[in-house]
């Protein structure tokens, strides 16, 4: 079989080859046919990542595809099932914790850039049927923040306002899913045409937030004194304006840092009220709940290109460009 190994950060990846593995008691050997890239892959590749990650590790938290063979005692896989993994292996259920979240795919373990990948029984999901494997590719860490800071921490009611930041996989996925929940969306870009495929998604405003560069109060305005939530995935560049942007006893879901630079006013968190809540991930039954959703409503994860699985350079070189709205997948047919 095929992988890629980052030898050391920034060192740039290599392509190898290895037997295809065995998998062990309690184990499940699935053949990856569809990835997903995410900003916290570049992050890695880079060496700005701040956790640990294992020395020549293989990239990638995001991939799907069919189960080959199951070690003895799995129960709940076949030859044949179509499943993606999880982003934190050991975090099943309930409220995250340090020991849930200590290892982490394509971190701490090994991940999925590779034709074949073992994993345990419990680390992974099966995927909805109507989504091919690139698109199923999207979920694990996209998706499931997505529904976690919307639905599960958000606890989206229709008619509430919702505010998403840029076209990136998880606020694509965020829009999606607030639209679907009947939410009145308000979604922000740096570019009219990313804008214009913004409103096709579902959402009811759009902001540039170029030219509108105090975009924080022309939300709040917009929404008659504020967004009930806003998913924020900027950081210390962003954090400042959604705290504005947001109503009085809103709800704010940090769920990225694209920039470190910039900042925010403590002041506003307790004049106005509000909840910050910062989000990485989230457990096996959130996905489990995610994918129910996604199956019984038919959505389709935004993809913006596809790239063959040996492309990966390329693929990562478009990521890196942040043209892309929604995600940036590779695939083997």
């Amino acid at each position: 079989m095929k992988y890629f190994s980052l030898p050391s950060p920034g060192a740039g990846l290599v392509l190898g080859e290895r037997d295809v593995p065995e998998p062990g008691p309690g184990q499940v050997l699935v053949r990856l046919r569809g990835w997903a890239l995410n900003a916290r892959d570049l992050m890695i590749l880079k060496g700005f990542y701040p956790k640990p990650v294992k020395p020549d590790v293989i990239p990638l938290s995001d991939g799907a595809g069919e189960v080959v063979a199951v070690g003895d005692g799995v129960r709940a896989w076949t030859a044949g099932d179509r499943v993606a993994a999880t982003y934190f292996p050991d975090w099943l259920a309930g409220p995250g914790t340090p020991e849930k979240t200590a290892d982490d795919l394509g971190g701490t373990l090994d991940g999925v850039l590779a034709e074949y990948a073992v994993f345990a029984e419990d680390a992974l999901v099966a995927v909805p049927a109507h989504l091919d494997f690139a698109e199923a590719a999207t979920l694990p860490s996209a998706g499931v923040t997505a529904w976690r800071a919307v639905v599960e921490e958000g606890r989206l009611t229709p008619g509430q306002t919702v505010l998403t930041l840029g076209s990136g996989g998880l606020s694509t996925f965020a829009l999606q899913f607030a639209a679907l929940g009947g939410a009145h969306v308000v979604s922000t870009s740096s570019s009219d045409e990313k804008l214009e495929r913004l409103r096709a998604l579902g959402a009811a405003e759009t902001l540039n937030h170029e030219t509108t560069p105090e975009w924080g109060a022309a939300v709040a305005g917009l929404t008659g004194g504020g967004v009930d939530h806003v998913v924020d995935v900027g950081g210390g560049g962003t954090i400042g304006q959604s705290m504005i942007a947001v109503r009085y006893g809103g709800h704010v879901s940090v769920a990225g840092v694209l920039t470190h630079e910039g900042g925010a006013d403590p002041i506003l968190v307790l004049v106005k009220q509000l909840t910050l809540r910062g989000l990485t991930n989230a457990s096996r039954e959130t996905f489990r709940a995610m994918n129910r959703a996604i199956e019984r409503t038919g959505l389709k994860p935004v993809i913006d290109r596809r790239f063959a699985f040996d492309e990966v350079a390329e693929a990562v070189k478009h990521l890196e460009s942040r043209t892309h709205v929604g995600k940036v997948v590779l695939e083997i047919a």
